[in-house]
Parts: structure tokens; sequence; C-alpha cells
């Protein structure tokens, strides 16, 4: 998760011990709040144990997020939040020998009172044990402890599932009261035991300058108001929108009841298999009958994926100069469709793509998601014309992906349990509990990633197999660090040092931004690129088995967090090296310029997240290379995006704010994701992004508080009159754009889909489609704000018309599809307000229905200005009128 926060963390050093699922607690030096447990006075049973995890109940609720007095001053500028966690037991429990382990986003200041001790192991994974004034917990009383945390918790989402309680000799248990259920009529996740926020000024602000409102039911029909229900404007539109669209006026719809007769002529069936196939599932398929479609070559191609597109009566023609054209040529039938009549009407499109990198990244390794999530999510990439899927593999939380000749990676580093010693597998992390079964865990095998490349490239999209270094590589320590124990064990000294990650001896302390201490590479180290070398021939193996040459590999590249600085290995490394790297300052960029060459070596084009990739020194690096562009906009994003896109780079921008698609889509602490760059993330923002012009952004958007800020794109030097940043040069631009999916809070594939979806349909948009309503770059240099100006009225007036027609697309067309796909996409939250006692509600995409029912009522189906008496709830159905959206109460 890239995340950019000033916080100041306690680094602690986490002795290995050698106990496999058991709670060796005193082998573990962690840092402590408040005073030492007492030692145990008697045993605790298995039995004793599995009771206490069944049947103690735990709740967890943030008090507020106003600091006090009590707040420490040196961490987060004195920030922090009061939370509590209610322990009621089935049980009379006065042994001490227990520990409580669980997932703490925030790590702790302090605890209130003597009873408890709250340890942090390792990065989120904290322990409650009993304190020298604990009293027993007594049957059926509620026992409270209340402590401080980092910064705030804004979201419900930050309560992380699947408390587990251990003791020495015992299995570990979880707390069944902790575990997350499921919604029944909206299939998302609820966590029973956090206490619903229920104030948004203690609860919901940041800060006192925090200007962003509760997206509550009112908040959302004000937002809505202005889209109309009209379904005139989907009948014709195409997602994502054509470079040129002419109807043909005056001719009849043609039937597509009967199918299409494709003539394929010179291209190769697979080419198009995957585009006839979504044709067939939403009820045009293939037939001798159907209406004639040829498939014929265009001469006069100027950009990969052009295709023109000719419906009449008389048949279909689709020109084009490769199988992605055709492909989308495809597509834009699909999108035309009306389900229901199975009709288009006659149109010529002539059409390109704005940018040649159109990207979804998905992370896996955080949480593990299953082959068909993936082999899903190709699917709709194809159908919206994305060409890219960036495959994050490899982090602190997991390794995914099967490497011959190294097995430690999967059977160690792609499972989490209760192994305090790490020999068998990760720490817990993000929730995901004490046993190595649990769905979060997992790893694709060769055979499984050998069909993920085949079936992205038979649909035109490339796979970019990213596993990060040398930052957020725990996974890959902790794994070889293992490997090495065994084989020492094994007297076998050379093999256990070969592929090493870590310097045993290092003492450095560091925290990153995820509050590990142990999770950067060693560069200093031969055995680290030795490892790189090899993991990346093994994968360029699978890829050449796929038939799928391996042409760009993403090395991550960010948040290194200050490593290496008292290793002693580096040290000698800065004495004594031919690489001409004088300073432990020099140390990421050398990495990150020595991998990017040996990728190079071997014919692959190396990328790497911004942060990372703005350290290196330009003539050290390959010359063609790619750059991830996380920047927030609000922060002054641009100014790395421009210079990095002019020294000539493939600059990929993903702002977080509008491509971060693991932010919440409203501003609602119920809803999902993490939330430090947005907190509300909609369609429509999406589709307001002007990626050609970032500062511009500054006349539309405001921050994460909701307030105004400013984009200064001018030439701007620094004391000794060098320019550190200024216009993109007029003859570079950006190489495209890219939507990110990072894991932490998404453990199941029905929610990944629902953080995509409909996201994802905006992120094509802007994409391939350049809108005439965006502001032209000002490449002399300019300052956006609120009042500067270049976005005009006339401009506004044409986004929001836009923004008309695709908001009525997705819910007339496009949301229907996703339903006939099983995409289990975000079915919206209504806006609703009671007028004179009428109710009056709307929605994000009109077309889709609204139901109401007053407080233990039915549900009914809403009608404008239908009388009713408050409170009342309101919930918006899918398109295929099955799953519901989250309920909310009208007052």
């Amino acid at each position: 998760m890239k995340i950019k926060l000033i916080v100041a963390a306690v680094a602690v050093a986490m002795a290995t011990t050698a106990c496999s699922k058991q709670a060796a607690d005193e082998q573990i030096s962690p840092v402590t709040v408040s005073s030492q447990a007492a030692s145990a006075t008697t045993q605790l049973t298995q039995s004793v144990l599995d009771k206490i995890g069944h049947t103690l109940e735990i709740r967890y609720r943030v008090v507020t997020n106003v600091p006090d007095e009590n707040c420490d001053k040196e961490v987060g500028n004195g920030r922090c939040f009061l939370a509590e966690i209610d322990l009621t037991s089935a049980i009379d429990i006065n042994n001490k020998d227990w520990s409580i382990y669980y997932s703490q986003m925030r790590p702790i200041q302090s605890i209130v009172g003597d009873e408890f001790d709250i340890t942090r192991v390792q990065g989120d994974l904290h322990k409650i044990t009993p304190a020298a004034g604990f009293k027993g917990l007594k049957k059926g009383e509620k026992t409270t402890i209340q402590f401080r945390g980092e910064l705030w918790q804004l979201s419900e989402i930050d309560g992380m599932p699947n408390y587990y309680i251990a003791a020495e000799g015992l299995e570990p248990v979880i707390i069944s009261s902790t575990q997350l259920a499921v919604d029944a009529e909206t299939g998302m996740e609820v966590r029973p035991y956090v206490d619903a926020y229920t104030n948004s000024e203690t609860q919901y602000k940041r800060r006192e300058t925090d200007k962003l409102e509760w997206a509550t039911s009112s908040v959302l029909y004000n937002n809505n108001l202005n889209t109309p229900v009209d379904a005139v404007l989907a009948e014709n539109s195409i997602l994502p929108t054509p470079a040129k669209v002419k109807l043909k006026a005056g001719e009849l719809p043609v039937s597509l009841d009967a199918g299409l007769n494709v003539e394929l002529n010179d291209v190769g069936a697979t080419a198009v298999s995957a585009a006839l196939q979504r044709l067939a599932r939403i009820g045009v398929k293939q037939s001798a009958k159907g209406v004639k479609t040829e498939l014929l070559p265009l001469t006069t191609s100027t950009s990969a994926g052009q295709y023109h597109l000719d419906i009449s009566a008389e048949g279909i023609q689709i020109f084009a100069a490769d199988d992605a054209g055709f492909s989308y040529g495809l597509a834009s039938i699909a999108s035309l469709v009306n389900t229901e009549t199975l009709a288009v009407n006659p149109i010529f499109i002539d059409d390109e793509p704005r940018y040649d990198f159109r990207g979804m990244h998905v992370d896996v390794s955080r949480n593990f998601h299953s082959k068909q999530l993936i082999l899903d999510l190709l699917d709709q990439m194809a159908a919206y014309k994305l060409n890219k899927l960036h495959l994050h593999m490899a982090d602190d939380e997991g390794w995914r992906l099967e490497i011959n000749g190294l097995p430690e990676l999967t059977d160690i580093g792609s499972k989490r349990c209760h192994d305090l010693s790490e020999d068998t597998c990760l720490l817990p992390q993000l929730g995901s509990g004490p046993f190595s079964d649990a769905k979060v865990n997992g790893y694709y095998s060769k055979a499984d990633y050998i069909e993920i490349l085949q079936y992205a490239n038979a649909r035109q999209i490339q796979v970019i197999p990213s596993m990060d270094m040398p930052g957020h590589s725990r996974a890959a320590i902790k794994s070889m660090e293992a490997r090495y124990r065994t084989l020492m064990a094994a007297d076998k000294t050379e093999e256990a040092k070969q592929y090493l990650l870590s310097d045993s001896d290092d003492k450095t302390v560091y925290s990153s931004i995820q509050y590990y201490n142990d999770n950067t590479l060693n560069v200093c180290m031969e055995s680290t690129f030795t490892f790189i070398d090899k993991v990346i021939d093994e994968i360029a193996a699978l890829h050449k088995q796929a038939g799928v040459p391996l042409d760009l590999y993403h090395i991550g590249a960010d948040e290194t967090a200050g490593a290496w600085i008292e290793s002693p290995v580096c040290k000698a490394f800065i004495a004594n090296n031919d690489k001409d790297v004088k300073s432990m300052d020099e140390l990421g960029a050398y990495f990150i310029e020595r991998t990017s060459q040996l990728l190079a070596n071997k014919g692959i084009e190396a990328a790497g997240w911004s942060d990372g990739m703005s350290h290196t020194r330009p003539e050290n690096m390959p010359k063609k290379v790619q750059s991830n562009i996380w920047d927030v906009v609000a922060h002054g994003g641009h100014k790395r995006a421009h210079q990095q896109a002019n020294l000539g780079w493939e600059a990929v921008l993903g702002q977080p704010e509008v491509l971060y698609f693991d932010f919440p889509y409203e501003a609602d602490p119920k809803e999902h994701g993490y939330y430090w760059a947005s907190r509300n993330t909609n369609s429509q923002k999406i589709h307001s992004f002007m990626p050609g012009n970032l500062p511009a952004n500054a006349e539309q958007w405001t921050d994460i508080e909701n307030l105004p800020f400013e984009a200064d794109d001018t030439v701007i030097k620094d004391e000794a009159g060098n320019v550190v940043s200024g216009p993109l040069k007029a003859t570079e631009k950006f190489a495209g754009i890219q939507g990110q999916l990072w894991s932490e809070t998404v453990r199941s594939d029905d929610v990944a889909e629902y953080m995509m979806f409909p996201r994802v349909m905006m992120l094509a948009e802007r994409a391939w489609h350049k809108p005439n309503w965006e502001v032209p770059y000002q490449y002399q240099g300019a300052v956006y704000n609120q009042q500067s100006g270049f976005f005009t009225e006339e401009m506004r007036a044409a986004q929001a018309n836009d923004w008309y027609r695709i908001a009525n697309t997705l819910g007339a067309k496009e949301l229907l599809k996703l339903d006939k796909a099983n995409i289990a996409y975000r079915v919206p939250t209504p806006g609703a307000v009671i007028k004179d006692g009428k109710l009056f509600a709307n929605v994000i995409f009109p077309g889709l229905d609204i139901e109401y029912r007053s407080a233990g009522g039915q549900w009914q189906a809403y009608a404008e200005g239908v009388t009713v008496t408050a409170p009342v709830e309101v919930r918006v159905i899918a398109a295929d009128g099955n799953r519901k959206g989250r309920t909310l109460v009208v007052k």
C-alpha cells in the first residue's frame, strides 16, 4: 500500500524462536505498553481455551478522534484517537497465562489502567495480555480496555477481524465473535464486533479543519440531483467513448436476435473468441442465420487497437490492422446492444485509444485472490478495452507465485499463521487469523500463472508481474531466512547463503510505513542479486512456456524506510566497492539502477513506483524505463509526474485520490477501504479526471478534507538556483493511466469486485477517450486553483453533460452486463430526503430501482413523492433485480 504519512513509529526487534503454533510469549521482546504481565498461576487446557474462543464476546469501538492532552505530542503532530475493546466472558477467567492476538491498524500509544498490556509484535500484529492489576474476567460482566492510538481511525472497516486466543503448548483458537459475517442481501462483509459510528464531529473528522460531509442520504440526494433520468442518452452510447461516431439517420434498427454470422477472413479465431463469448453471454450468439459480420483489413491504421465499425441493414463490417482492433470493434457492438431488445442502430464508428498503456493493478499479496477472480477481471478489461494487468504478487504479507527451485517462497511465504518463529509461515497480519488454511492465504502454481498469461494474451492484455523490492519484501526475506536455517542445520553452508536476503548482524532501527522493522532486502549482499536474477529467470521461463515473452517487469522500488545504516555488510560495501557507491544515501538508487540494468540485459524493461525511481541517477538507468506515478495531486503530485516524463521515461499515471480503487466510494465510515488520500472516490470523480493536465484538476477537486488546494506548475528553483520542478516539455507526454486495487482490507473475491466495479469502467473511459472538456495543457507553465479560470463554464457544462450520458449508460445497459457476467459490483447507496411528509429519492446511475420501507416494515418499490413517516429506510437494487445495495436511513 502506498501511504505518505509523516508518522514516527517505534521499531522493535523480535527474537526468532523455535516454537511452531505456540504462544511462546516469553521469548519475544517487543515494546510493551503498560506494565509486565504477572506470571501464570494455573495451566489452561485446550478445552477451556476452546470454550473461551467460542464464547468470549468482543466489541471494538472508536470513542473519539479528537486528540486530548494525553496524546503523544511527538507522534503525528500530536494527533491520537481514543478507542475501547470490551471483553465479556461466558465463564470466569482468573488465569493470566493467555494472550489475545489481533490486528490493530494504528499502533497504540498508551493504555488506561493497569489490568492489561497491549504489545505490538510486528507490523499490525498486537497481543493483549493480563497485567499486574488484572482482576479476572467475571462471567457475564463486561471488562473494558481503553487505549489511545496514533493519528485517527475514521472507518468502521479499520476494526480488523479474527482475534484469537493463545496459550503456551495449546492450539490457538479464533474468537468467534470477531469473525466477519456476510450480509445475505448485499453479499458484503459486515463486522458485528465493531460499534457503528454515530457522531460525525468526533468520529469522522481528521482534524478541526476537516470540511468533508458524511455522505448521508440527503448529501447523496443533492449530489445526484442534476443527473437526468434519460434512457435516450444511453441508447447509442459506448463505453469507453469512441473518438468519432456518426449515426445513420433514417435507417431502422438492426436486430441481432438471430446472432452474428462472422466471416473471419484472415483473422485468427482465437484472436476474437473472447469478444464473441461476451456477445454470446448477453444474448448475441454466432449463427449461420445471424447478421453477416465481416472482419476486414484496415490499411490506414496509425495506432495499435484502431478500428472502424460500420453497422447497417446490409450487415456489419469491422476494419482493423491488428487483433486488438478487431476485438475492440466487437466490444463496441456489445456495448451498443440493448440486452432486452438485442437491437443496435445503424452507425459508423472511427475509433482509436488515447493512451497505449491502459492498465489495472491488482494486489494479491496482502490478501490472496483466486485465479478465477483474475480471469473474470481479464474478461471485463477486454470488454472495456484495457490492455495491461499489473499483477502484484509479492509484498510483506505474502509471496504468491511458485518459483522453481525456491519452494520456501510459497511453502512459507504464501501463508500466515501463529508460528512466532516463522519457520512454517509468516506472522498473522491484517486480521488473517492463526491458521494457514484461511482463504487470504495461497499462491498461483506455475500452471495457474501460465493459464493467466495465455488467457490474458487471448484478450490482447499484457501481464506485468511485480514482486516488490527492496522494501515491501518481508515475505521473501523470511522465506529465505527459513531456508537458510534448514540448510545450515543440514551442514550446507554455501547453499544456505546462496539466496539469503538479510544480514543477521544488521542492527539498524527503522520502521516501514506498515510498521515493520525487517522488511527490506539488504542491497549490499551479492546473494540478494543472485536471488533476484533467479526469480526473474524463472518468471521469464514461465512466460516463454506460455508463449508470451516477458517484456516488462515491475520491481516496486519504493518505501525502503531507512534500512541498512547499521549493517556491517553495507559498511564494508561502502568502504570498498567497484559500483561507484560512496554513501549509505546512494544504496537505494544503486539497487534500482543495478536491477534495472540486470533486466535490460535480459531484454526486459524495468518499471517501478515513482518515489523510488526519483532517487535514481538517470544516466545510470536504461534508456527505456517505466515509472508508475502515484503522487497525490493535492500534494503537488504533478511535479514528479512532469519530472519523470521529461526524462523520456514512460510515465504511467495512477493518482491515488482518483485511481486507487481500495478507497471508499463515498464519505461514509461504513464504506469499505483505506482512506489516506481520499474518502470519496466514486465513478463521477474518476470520470472528471483530466490526465492530460494534472495540475488543472485543482480547479475542480478538493483535498481529503474537502478543502481547496493550489497546483503551481511554473518553474520552481531552490536556493542555489537549480530547477526543482516545472512544466511538462512539449515533446513529452504520459504513456497512460492505471487503476490500483491494494488488498489490505480486501479479503474476498466478492469484495475485490465490489471495490473495482464499476470504477474500472470509468478507468477505461479516461484511458481510452480524450474528452472535449479537458483543459488544454499550458506548456509555458501556470498556477491552478479554484479561481484561476482555465476550466471554463463551457467546459464544466460539457463535462456535466458527458457525465449524464455515461451515468445513464451504466444504469440502463452496462451494469446489467456485469450481472450477466456474475461480477459483484457495488450497488450504489441512494440519495433521499423527506419533504412535507413525502419521500424523494435518486441514484447515481439512473435506471436502477429504489426501494423503501418504514422501520420494521416491508420493502416497497419507490415512486416519487410517496407519502411516508420518518424515519424511512432506502436502498438500491442491482440491475438484474437480485442483489441489494447498503441501506441508508432517511430522517
